[in-house]
């Protein structure tokens, strides 16, 4: 009997490890660059939803993230040195719930409006129970992972600021954006993995707006990030796409481009894309980038029959897959 019982045992251990390595994978969704006052603003005033075209394909994943490229507040004051600078009604937030789980703060517009107005956006994200990273009440908060537990996989996704003003960035004891110093990003992603996170996704803010291929700073640290154990890389903020690559069988995005984002005149700033990534503890199983075509008021929609980059789980180039 009692060796029935540890065969028993046994199988029952064998089944329940069979069934963790088979759960159900977790498919994210990251968009880039969302603002919310101007154009967008606007149509959000006047009763219209300018996610409305991508409500399906967002419904569709289990986990939705996105880059906020604007403080959402009713209070603060334009930073002075700042040509263009953002704010969105309050209101918006209610377009944001339900369609996007997570926002980055960590960009060069979410301090816009100084310290108080980055605090209210992140109260009223809160209150509306949309999570945010990138950002944060100080240094340590910034730097904080987002966390994501879905079926088994536990996910840390690392936002960073790279461009200018460094002004927004967080201290020890004052509210701001996480800045992107390599060491830092590097101690973060191993942290991380030390706590427990299965993947580790950095989502960057950087590159030269308007240049439509990375730079070689962007290049090398993307590449660097996946050797110190990045599952991808994902980045956005030059307004245009910059396309795709694989390293070590893992894939970088360099760029997302603008997803809803008014004021752009020339035709590549108003072609984003989203990337749909399907994960399990393994990594990345597959990955494809869906076209998003920007109209004048900043409102994205889709483009069937368009080819953007994809892939799938340890190959070593980036196919190009037809948006359907």
């Amino acid at each position: 009997m009692a060796r029935f019982f540890r065969s028993t045992a046994t199988v029952a251990l064998f089944c329940l490890l069979a069934g963790a390595a088979r759960s159900e994978p977790v498919t994210l969704l990251f968009a880039g660059d969302l603002m919310l006052a101007d154009g967008p603003g606007r149509t959000i005033a006047a009763g219209g939803d300018p996610l409305a075209p991508f409500a399906t394909i967002l419904d569709a994943a289990d986990y939705r993230i996105a880059n906020l490229e604007v403080p959402i507040a009713s209070g603060g004051q334009p930073h002075p040195a700042k040509v263009a600078t953002f704010r969105a009604d309050p209101g918006v937030v209610a377009i944001l719930h339900g369609r996007f789980d997570a926002v980055s703060l960590a960009n060069n517009h979410s301090g816009d409006y100084g310290h108080a107005a980055f605090g209210e956006t992140m109260q009223h994200l809160a209150n509306a129970g949309i999570a945010y990273f990138g950002g944060g009440r100080n240094l340590a908060e910034a730097h904080q992972p987002l966390w994501i537990d879905r079926n088994g996989l536990k996910i840390a996704i690392l936002g960073y600021n790279e461009f200018k003003p460094r002004a927004f960035e967080a201290g020890a004891d004052w509210p701001g954006v996480a800045w992107s110093e390599d060491e830092h990003v590097i101690a973060d992603i191993r942290a991380a993995r030390a706590a427990g996170a299965d993947l580790v996704i950095p989502f960057m803010h950087w590159g030269w707006e308007k240049e439509t291929q990375p730079s070689e700073r962007q290049m090398t640290f993307a590449r660097r990030m996946i050797e110190e154990g990045a599952a991808l890389v994902v980045g956005s903020h030059p307004h245009v796409t910059q396309g795709a690559e694989i390293h070590q069988g893992r894939p970088i995005v360099y760029s997302l481009g603008n997803f809803v984002f008014d004021g752009f005149d020339y035709p590549e700033a108003q072609r984003g894309w989203l990337l749909r990534v399907k994960l399990d503890k393994s990594g990345v199983l597959a990955w494809e980038t869906l076209a998003a075509q920007i109209d004048d008021a900043g409102t994205p929609w889709p483009v069937a029959g368009a080819f953007t980059p994809c892939g799938r789980g340890g190959e070593e180039i980036a196919l190009e897959c037809q948006n359907p």
